[in-house]
């Protein structure tokens, strides 16, 4: 799988986004959209399912038991301003993954403290149970000004 290019539009809008809506789907094809913090590295999204309080388990949320059963998702970072001529947005289709250990999961863990203060406060690198990597296989992108 070739992971697409983003322009420099779509890679800035990523790093300066706070939030993002990432979309799942169980195997009957219920969908689920659940607001997340992530970090963007250029290729991939890495969102934690960190301390915050849970109703369920990490491994029990359902976007983690929709990753694990059909790992397809939507991925949506958007930018809204009342002057509408700034609206924008991108969304990767694509593939996630769940890390739990190793190279790749402290890296995600270390981008996520880097980018985001209150995980520091948490302790994220102690308390991340698990991250999600996100990789693009198609990226749309909108703005009033195209």
């Amino acid at each position: 799988m070739t992971i697409p290019v983003v322009s420099p539009e779509v890679a800035g809008l990523l790093k300066a986004g706070r939030v993002a809506r990432l979309g799942t789907a169980d195997p009957a094809g219920q969908p689920l959209v659940v607001p997340i913090c992530y970090a963007f590295d250029g290729r991939h999204c890495y969102s934690a399912i960190d301390a915050k309080p849970k109703r369920q388990a990490a491994g029990r949320l359902k976007r983690v038991r929709n990753i694990q059963r059909n790992p397809r998702v939507s991925f949506l970072v958007d930018h809204y301003e009342e002057d509408w001529s700034r609206l924008r947005y991108v969304i990767f289709q694509g593939r996630a993954d769940l890390l739990s250990e190793g190279a790749e999961f402290t890296y995600a863990v270390d981008l996520l403290l880097e980018k985001y203060s209150q995980y520091r406060t948490m302790k994220l690198d102690r308390n991340a149970r698990l991250v999600i990597k996100i990789t693009p296989e198609r990226v749309i992108q909108w703005s009033f000004a195209a």
